[in-house]
């Protein structure tokens, strides 16, 4: 897939993306969806990983072609629009990234007992030991891989002994019994919503791959990272389906630890753990560092002092976690914003696509830039009907 010698980068930004998307929220909504849907879930999948990689083919594209980040082509598409579109990312990404920890936090209870709370702060030591360390960007390349592929192998032991009816799924996952417009839109917005959608895209241009003659290099990272999430997805989905077809009941607490336990007793909950952890500490990482890609631009100090921003980034979100516990009304708000960063930077993008002062002589697909606005009108939609929906809970 990669052949040159920018593999190793090309591939880190692949797991980048893919870890940054699978964190707690994306193991919670794959076993509660599979639950309400059954079979019918593979559809689901199906239809999102198509989505997915329009709008992540969009996004890496453009970036590489126009050799600047997000915030960068915003502003020029309009004057102000990037610094609009980072406090977005940024506060959607901070407000997530506490969940993450907590996340963390309940994969080191779970293998050792400890609190969640010591758990996180664990947690929060090995994210950032990360970046003191000289080589920052291809340590955590490499972490994001090993901890990718060793979710990848879990899923795939735990959905082999959950036995599921992999025939049924084929089928329904051509010919559904029912279509869930809004589980569709969720796995969409938890895979490249808000600062998911550019983790690779600033981690390729970071690495120095970019412009027209990296397109192919881009092209194949991108597709990789979906690739990689949706195959953690589509095994998880796998695992969850094979314990719900033979009726057992999820723990409504915990749905995913109750797949893990109910198809591996309890050598599943410890995997469980693991999965978690994994997920949930390679979230932290990647919410940190393409949280902060998105201000350093704005001060050359904030470039200099890169990963001392992201240490802090990722110190404040423990502490929050620690001394206030996951704010609800926070994580409800930030949840609907996220559903509205997609179709505003996604949009800002594919305008961005077929301005020649941002892109040269660049002629971007129609066909991308199609499926791009498809993804902007229904994500817009649903993001802020959610929005609407949620915002008298912050008043309550």
């Amino acid at each position: 897939m990669f052949k040159n010698k920018n593999w190793g980068v090309l591939l880190g930004a692949a797991f980048l993306m893919a870890t940054s998307a699978v964190g707690p929220g994306f193991l919670t909504q794959t076993t509660v969806f599979t639950q309400a849907l059954g079979a019918s879930f593979g559809f689901v999948i199906l239809a999102s990983i198509i989505l997915d990689i329009g709008a992540q083919l969009n996004v890496w594209r453009v970036i590489a072609v126009s050799e600047k980040r997000a915030q960068e082509i915003a502003n020029m598409v309009l004057p102000g629009l990037g610094i609009f579109i980072s406090v977005l990312i940024v506060l959607g990404g901070f407000a997530f990234n506490i969940g993450n920890v907590g996340g963390a936090g309940l994969g080191f209870n779970v293998l050792f007992g400890m609190s969640a709370e010591a758990g996180a702060i664990l947690a929060a030591a090995i994210a950032i030991g990360i970046f003191l360390v000289r080589e920052a960007k291809k340590v955590m390349d490499r972490f994001a891989q090993i901890m990718g592929l060793l979710l990848i192998l879990l899923m795939v032991y735990v959905a082999f002994t959950s036995a599921p009816p992999l025939a049924e799924a084929a089928v329904k996952t051509i010919l559904p019994d029912e279509i869930s417009f809004t589980a569709i839109i969720t796995l969409v917005g938890g895979t490249v919503g808000g600062y998911i959608t550019f983790a690779g895209g600033h981690r390729l241009l970071d690495a120095g791959i970019k412009g027209k003659a990296s397109l192919p290099e881009v092209t194949n990272s991108a597709v990789s990272g979906i690739t990689i999430a949706s195959v953690i997805r589509i095994f998880l989905f796998l695992a969850a389906l094979g314990v719900v077809s033979k009726g057992l009941i999820l723990d409504e607490s915990n749905p995913p630890a109750s797949v893990f336990q109910l198809a591996a007793g309890n050598v599943g909950y410890k995997i469980f753990g693991v999965v978690m952890l994994s997920a949930a500490i390679t979230s932290v990482i990647g919410s940190a560092y393409t949280s902060v890609s998105f201000i350093k631009s704005f001060k050359p100090a904030f470039e200099k002092y890169e990963n001392w921003l992201i240490i802090g980034f990722i110190l404040i979100s423990t502490i929050i976690f620690v001394t206030i516990g996951r704010p609800v009304h926070l994580l409800i708000l930030a949840g609907a914003l996220n559903g509205l960063i997609l179709p505003i930077t996604l949009g800002t993008i594919l305008w961005a696509a077929h301005k020649s002062k941002i892109v040269g002589d660049y002629k971007h697909p129609i066909i991308l830039t199609v499926f791009g606005l498809f993804v902007v009108l229904v994500m817009a939609w649903m993001g802020g009907y959610t929005l609407v929906e949620q915002l008298p809970a912050l008043f309550n």
